[in-house]
């Protein structure tokens, strides 16, 4: 929901999601003379209206703030940003706000009554019939967690119980929206799944109770090398060989490496209703540690063509007929996909030419770029995102950028790039692990900030795992891409992967962009501020751990081509014109790729590997022909030993029988006589 309000010289743009809710605020810069902040104010459904809660405080009031138990309220401590989000919403809830301009003195603030921007807003419900979308906290290092359960590591009990307040807490909303929908299935209906890890017991649990009861479930599971599928499976007590009506339940997928999907179509008899996706792995992780999404689309047509990739898959091809079939249901789009239309994009693909789709659709935005990368950058993204262009790009990752992607990136302040950390502290990730890097030296905001740790300490991605690309999502038609698929040339070629490109429902953008907000501020907070603590010399004093006692915060919301001020114009400012126009002028042919160069270092590794099995096989050769040659003088000296005793033994022979017949000669000659 899209909500714009003004009042004298200040004027407001809400967006409402599901659980968030994005207010950006904007005046002249002469209206921000004596300006202290904004003073937020809020009342749910008929509730009492209540001043929310500010982090920071003026120094002239609060010099010792309290982090543990201070109450600071933004009536007394104002916000000092043209942007605020509430992430405390409730999905399918109407809220009334009442935004304050705050003038004056810290010690004496002054609330500007007449230039209140007043608006109501109902956050959108979770699953409207056409979409259900569900994103969990995705930020178990956070002041809220620190606050709320001070800290604590939940444990495997507690994670596998939906009901605990660890798990609802960390889930919000995502785990049960996956039970629910496998729960409520009918005995008329049949599931038909494929799934990459699967190892969460609520989840292994709820599919086994359907298939105890008998009903139609399918299920493509990846036989994963470790066998953890298989023992998650069996401490269920799925039993991996049961069948339905003759078909076995369980598929193994041991094709490619990592058949990366994760949906649940369900269908009424054989017609297939609607499909679960998303980027959530079947993990403890993939609901309750790093960020994720669960998509649910009531689309039949969409459900059908799951249902032939999952056909195709339950075969378990090898990757020349999987990309055949593959390329028989899931051709390349066309540059402008249809108004209001939702296209399934399947792999493994003969090429990677998604990739110059996406990039394309980057270059032809207008007005603002969205995008989750939980690896790598890929090279085709790199101009249309670094490009110097006069509106706001953001790219929240995993891990820091490289060493290459910030030389290719940093060429425009426009681009704006967050990645997952942890308040005060520096990680890396070393066999599979986590492992404090090292604490951010004198950190600045210990005396208003709780200390944060990260939960979990084991496992490949640990705070970003979404994967989605927004173009132009504050337009009236925007493009969503979301799905399973990380954006690289081995998911479309080689995994098993499933995305969907979403066009024109601003009811989904404004969904996915309130969570992209909350994470990327949320990390984008945490990568400054320990930054800026490593660089600050020993003993210089830190900047913005206190509110500031006048209007000088302001500047830099002001200054030309500015972040800030980029931010602040983007809500305001909005193209006519929009990614689908630009996209009108493209072909839809699917573009050739050049091959794909083998880096300098991966070409000396093989070719070092290579002379060393070359040598190692060599050895092997003259080794072989070492023993050859000594078995056979072995076998000459056991020959040679053999004929001469042979030799002694007929000599001998001879020597008995001629003893033998001189003796009987002389016997005989004897009894002549």
């Amino acid at each position: 929901m899209r909500v714009t309000k003004s009042a004298g010289d200040f004027e407001a743009s809400a967006i409402a999601g599901t659980r968030a809710i994005m207010i950006a605020l904007n005046c002249q810069e002469a209206a921000c003379k004596g300006l202290l902040g904004f003073a937020f104010q809020r009342a749910k459904g008929a509730g009492k209206p209540e001043f929310l809660r500010s982090l920071k405080v003026f120094e002239e009031v609060e010099p010792e703030p309290d982090t543990e138990h201070g109450e600071y309220f933004t009536d007394k401590f104002p916000i000092q940003s043209f942007l605020w989000s509430d992430y405390t919403a409730d999905p399918g809830t109407t809220y009334h706000f009442e935004v304050i301009p705050v003038f004056g003195d810290p010690t004496a603030p002054e609330l500007r009554e007449a230039e209140k921007l007043a608006f109501t807003v109902t956050t959108e419900k979770e699953d409207d019939g056409e979409h259900g979308i569900w994103f969990n906290r995705g930020a178990i290092a956070s002041q809220a967690y620190a606050r709320k359960f001070k800290n604590h590591k939940p444990t495997d009990a507690e994670m596998d119980n939906p009901k605990d307040e660890h798990t609802v807490w960390l889930s919000r909303g995502l785990l049960e929206a996956c039970l629910d929908y496998i729960d409520t299935t009918k005995k008329s209906e049949a599931l038909r799944a494929c799934i990459y890890e699967f190892t969460y017991a609520p989840i292994i649990e709820a599919f086994k109770a359907k298939i105890d009861d008998g009903f139609d479930v399918r299920l493509i599971v990846h036989d994963d090398k470790k066998g953890k599928n298989r023992k998650a499976m069996k401490a269920a007590g799925l039993d991996v060989k049961a069948k339905h009506n003759g078909e076995p339940v369980v598929i193994w997928r041991t094709r490619p490496p990592i058949p990366h999907n994760k949906f649940i179509i369900k269908l009424d008899g054989d017609a297939p209703q609607k499909v679960w996706t998303g980027s959530t792995n079947i993990t403890p992780s993939g609901f309750l540690g790093q960020s994720n999404v669960g998509h649910l689309v009531h689309d039949s047509d969409v459900a059908e063509q799951y249902l032939k990739y999952w056909t195709i898959l339950s075969d378990n091809p090898t990757g020349k007929p999987a990309k055949e079939g593959v390329a028989e249901i899931s051709p390349y789009p066309p540059a402008l996909v249809k108004p209001g239309s939702m296209t399934c994009i399947f792999s493994p693909r003969q090429t990677a030419s998604m990739l110059n789709w996406y990039a394309d659709r980057m270059s032809d935005a207008t007005s603002s770029i969205m995008f989750t990368a939980a690896f790598n950058v890929a090279a085709d993204f790199i101009e249309p995102l670094a490009r110097d262009r006069d509106f706001l790009r953001f790219v929240l990752k995993e891990k820091p950028p490289t060493a290459d992607e910030r030389k290719a990136l940093k060429g425009d302040r426009d681009l704006q790039i967050s990645f997952g950390a942890v308040l005060g502290a520096e990680f890396k990730v070393v066999d599979g692990k986590l492992e404090a890097k090292r604490k951010v030296k004198e950190f600045p905001l210990d005396r208003w900030f709780l200390k944060e740790e990260l939960t979990r300490d084991e496992g490949n991605i640990f705070f970003v795992h979404t994967k989605y690309l927004l173009i132009d999502p504050l337009s009236k038609d925007p493009l969503i891409c979301t799905g399973s698929a990380n954006f690289s040339e081995g998911s479309l070629t080689t995994n098993d992967e499933n995305m969907i490109l979403i066009r024109g429902s601003t009811r989904v953008a404004d969904i996915y962009m309130t969570e992209f907000d909350r994470l990327f501020r949320h990390f984008y907070f945490r990568d400054v501020a320990n930054d800026a603590a490593n660089k600050r010399k020993e003993g210089e004093k830190p900047e913005k751990v206190f509110l500031d006692p006048d209007d000088r915060w302001t500047t830099s919301y002001f200054k030309p081509g500015g972040f800030k001020s980029r931010r602040r114009e983007m809500f305001f400012t909005i193209p006519a014109s929009n990614w689908t126009v630009n996209a009108a002028t493209h072909s839809d042919d699917e573009p050739v790729r050049p091959p794909k160069k083998k880096k300098a270092k991966a070409v000396a590794k093989k070719a070092k590997a290579k002379t060393a099995k070359t040598k190692t096989a060599k050895a092997k050769t003259v080794k072989k022909a070492a023993a050859a040659k000594k078995a056979k003088t072995v076998k000459s000296k056991k020959v040679a030993k053999a004929k001469v005793k042979k030799a002694k033994t007929k000599t001998a022979k001879s020597k008995k029988a001629k003893t033998k017949t001189s003796k009987a000669k002389k016997s005989k000659a004897k009894s002549k006589r």
